[in-house]
């Protein structure tokens, strides 16, 4: 089925950082993942949905968190890295839909974007961050309605496909919106290095790791992630 930019069974392309290109490698629709097509048999299929920072932007390929996390239980799952850069969660639940005939994921883990970004379709897709001026007459509610509805879509999918969500945050957390949903409510890649738990407060500055390419979050941020993500979650990861 596919309606304008919408999918059920034919991937958006991928957008290609330039930049350390030879830090990816990519499959044939720009993903940073094995290509879909044929599917492999016999295991569980998870995706890891999210912008740059799931993608792993500036970072090799056993640096980023969605690699640490593929990790787990191996002999029962197999993940599908669909991070990409510049996503918004409208792009994010995109992605999902059109994978739903493609990889079938019965696992789904979103790590949401800032919620001020959108995807603008036109002819061709458009993201836009909030700082756009496409976006100048958007303001903290309307944000917040366009993050629930794209938490809607998710469950939606999850409870027509019969598949598991998780939920958490690449830089702010919006948890507190979704209490009743399996969600790293607190912790964010942003804010989980350095090291801190609940018993010391979370430092309210600090000097982040960086990547390669001097922007995003370094391997520090992106090994504590993943391990606070498997406390949380793994038992429930099967």
């Amino acid at each position: 089925m596919r309606f304008g930019h919408y999918s059920d069974d034919t991937m958006p392309e991928g957008y290609f950082p330039t930049e350390l290109a030879d830090l990816y490698k990519l499959n044939s629709h720009g993903y940073r993942c094995p290509e879909w097509s044929p599917m492999p048999d016999g295991k569980k299929n998870v995706v890891v949905l999210g912008c740059s920072h799931t993608f792993g932007q500036g970072l090799a390929e056993n640096e980023h968190w969605a690699y640490h996390l593929s990790k787990h239980n191996t002999q029962r799952l197999r993940y599908w890295n669909l991070g990409q850069p510049g996503a918004s969660g409208d792009r994010i639940v995109r992605i999902l839909y059109a994978c739903e005939r493609t990889i079938d994921p019965k696992i789904v883990i979103v790590c949401w974007p800032d919620y001020s970004r959108r995807e603008r379709l036109e002819k061709y897709s458009i993201n836009l961050a909030g700082s756009d001026s496409k976006l100048k007459h958007e303001n903290e509610e309307t944000d917040l309605q366009n993050f629930l509805k794209n938490v809607f879509f998710v469950e939606k999918y999850a409870e027509y496909n019969n598949a598991k969500t998780f939920h958490c945050f690449a830089q702010t957390s919006y948890g507190e919106h979704i209490p009743e949903l399996q969600t790293l409510k607190v912790e964010t890649l942003a804010n989980c290095w350095p090291y801190w738990d609940r018993i010391s407060p979370m430092p309210e500055t600090h000097t982040a790791s960086k990547a390669r390419d001097g922007d995003h979050y370094g391997i520090e941020h992106h090994n504590r992630f993943a391990k606070l993500f498997l406390d949380k979650f793994r038992n429930k990861l099967k």
